[in-house]
């Protein structure tokens, strides 16, 4: 799959962050990038079992309705104590209302519950590239690090202001934008996705 300068692509998502984070993401490529939300695409139930088999079912149903080329993302955190949880759920954790401060907090108390001293979490990405009536390709990237409370930061979205990675002592959700998208699971996806299209 080839893009022009110039090119229209569907961000599949309803979540204004994450389509802010890939838009900033795919601005030095001249692609125009059209959430699902502004488009008025209705947000596909996610039935799969995988971040990759949910991206791609996103991704599909966006280019189908759209008849343009969709780019999806399937991502969430995984605690190593909680057996991966909240894994796939990891938006579905934070309620209704999307509201993560409740979701950290249901992390925080399960940790407690399980009685573990095991901070150790990564962030994981799947991001699926279709066009109307293909088949999509996927891309995969992963972050590790630890968990920290009580949450600190206000950058950043979902589970950042709990959340160090490997080898740095602030949380996604307290480093500058610019620093996060250098480093981050998407940004390790998003890598081998701008490979691909090269």
């Amino acid at each position: 799959m080839k893009f022009e300068r110039g090119t229209t692509l569907v961000v599949a998502s309803h979540n204004p962050g994450k389509v802010r984070e890939i838009e900033e993401l795919l601005a030095p490529f001249g692609i125009v990038t059209k959430g699902a939300a502004e488009l008025g695409l209705p947000e596909p139930e996610e039935t799969e079992t995988t971040f990759a088999g949910n991206a791609a079912l996103k991704a599909r149903a966006a280019a189908d309705a759209s008849g343009l080329a969709a780019l999806a993302d399937d991502s969430g955190l995984a605690v190593a104590a909680l057996d991966g949880a909240p894994g796939i759920y990891s938006a579905r954790w934070a309620g209704q209302t999307k509201d993560f401060s409740f979701a950290m907090q249901r992390v925080e108390r399960e940790l407690k519950e399980k009685g573990t001293k095991d901070p150790s979490a990564k962030f994981v990405c799947a991001l699926a590239l279709a066009e109307p009536g293909t088949e999509p390709e996927i891309f995969e990237g992963e972050v590790h690090g630890r968990l920290v409370f009580p949450p600190r930061g206000t950058r950043g979205f979902g589970y950042d202001p709990i959340f160090v990675a490997d080898g740095m002592s602030e949380t996604f959700g307290e480093i500058e934008p610019a620093r996060k998208h250098a480093m981050s699971h998407r940004a390790r996806a998003f890598a081998k996705l701008v490979a691909a299209l090269k």
